[in-house]
């Protein structure tokens, strides 16, 4: 059995979320300061992937990433790097997908964040870094790291977009998603099985993280 797909797909899932925890946790921040008509459409905005078909997203890719596109042509020709049907192509349709996830919960947790302790800290003459990171960040931890775990297996079960932007090419560009319908296309399902039970066992202990964590730290807030 190939364990290419599963290395691909946790690289690929990987990457991206590292992406948007930086990219969606800076959004949500300052996304949440702002009046609430612009934050309105910028909510819209970052949220839009969320709702959108993963196969419209994977077509909206590759208008702005295909060799004879705009960015795309721009990267052929100036780095010789094409960004589609490479195992690194399904990092953009990923990205794009699981941003909403990161970037709603963030908004939320920061939402909740009480505003007095960063005034507070300010009064103290704290920097604006430091109230962030060593007082925002702790307070909103739970709702950012429970993003992360979502985002992360929600890219690891992408398939749509991926399936456009990066294709299938066995030790390439497969992933576990796109590995169970080629199998299934093939009428091997006994292999498509296996596979699914793998994305299942990996879904499961990931939602079990989550849970144990959010149990800890109800505990430790008792306390």
């Amino acid at each position: 059995m190939d364990l290419y797909p599963l290395y691909n797909s946790m690289r690929i899932a990987g990457i991206s979320t590292l992406i948007v925890l930086v990219f969606g946790v800076a959004t949500a921040h300052y996304t949440v300061r702002l009046p609430g008509f612009i934050k309105g459409i910028l909510d819209c905005i970052f949220t839009l992937p969320l709702v959108l078909p993963p196969t419209v997203v994977g077509y909206l890719l590759l208008r702005f990433l295909g060799p004879k596109r705009i960015l795309g042509q721009f990267f052929l020709e100036t780095f010789g790097v094409k960004l589609t049907m490479n195992w690194y192509s399904a990092i953009f349709a990923t990205t794009v997908v699981i941003f909403p996830l990161m970037y709603r919960t963030a908004r939320g947790a920061f939402q909740a964040y009480d505003r007095n302790l960063s005034l507070a800290g300010r009064t103290l003459g704290l920097s604006k870094p430091y109230i962030f990171f060593n007082i925002e960040m702790p307070c909103c931890r739970q709702g950012i790291i429970a993003g992360t775990v979502l985002a992360f297996a929600r890219a690891l079960g992408e398939y749509g977009a991926t399936s456009m932007i990066a294709g299938y090419t066995p030790g390439r560009t497969a992933t576990i998603s796109t590995t169970v319908y080629q199998l299934w296309r093939t009428d091997n399902d006994a292999l498509a099985l296996k596979w699914v039970l793998i994305n299942l066992v990996i879904s499961a202990v990931v939602l079990l993280a989550i849970n144990v964590f959010e149990s800890r730290m109800q505990k430790s807030r008792i306390k």
